[in-house]
């Protein structure tokens, strides 16, 4: 008998309706309004307290205002969330930009360090995931911080990038201001600053 094949299933973006299902409030519907998914660690959990903004700019300098991010992180000691964790502390939030400006934002806590493969500690970072029209899949890339810099200069991701100046697309810059430290970090999907994404 011979072997049968599956044909590839064709890929779809992940909009326009990406939002209905994932962030309903976001998209208008009354369902699930009081979630604040863009809140990952409130004001009890241990850590420092932060906030990290920026945009999302398309190949034309445009911003996306309906493009939809994940963050991902370990908590101030480097731990990830586990199943049971009663630190309040999730390690993972979901937003939608604004429909007006394109803005973007999260609340949480500065993230540990944490070990690479072979055990050399990483800088504290972040995981950001984008979803949004033209996209097939899920671009992934990661939020440094800029005043950590010494722990930036062995990071074994960072060092992974060999044009050195590209490294700069994935550090977050502390904003001048009064009250929560604010991180900036805008993404640049094309053109001379577009941001470093993995593979992954």
């Amino acid at each position: 008998m011979p072997v049968q094949y599956l044909k590839e299933t064709p890929s779809q973006t992940g909009g326009p309706y990406v939002h209905i299902g994932c962030l309903p409030a976001f998209a208008g519907l009354n369902r699930r309004t009081q979630e604040k998914l863009h809140v990952l660690a409130g004001g009890g959990v241990p850590g420092e307290q932060i906030r990290i903004e920026g945009v999302v700019w398309d190949g034309s300098g445009h911003p996306l205002r309906d493009v939809m991010l994940e963050l991902w992180q370990a908590d101030s000691t480097g731990a990830y969330n586990a199943p049971g964790d009663t630190s309040g502390f999730r390690g993972w939030g979901r937003v939608g930009a604004d429909a007006e400006t394109g803005l973007w934002a999260f609340e949480t806590i500065r993230p540990g360090a944490t070990p690479w493969v072979d055990g050399r500690p990483q800088a504290p970072h972040c995981s950001l995931l984008l979803f949004a029209r033209g996209i097939n899949i899920h671009l992934h890339t990661r939020i440094y911080f800029d005043d950590r810099a010494d722990a930036n200069a062995v990071d074994p991701a960072l060092l992974s990038i060999e044009l050195a100046d590209r490294r700069q697309t994935l550090i977050a810059t502390r904003q001048p201001g009064d009250g929560i430290p604010t991180f900036r970090f805008d993404v640049h999907l094309q053109g001379a600053q577009e941001t470093v994404f993995f593979d992954c």
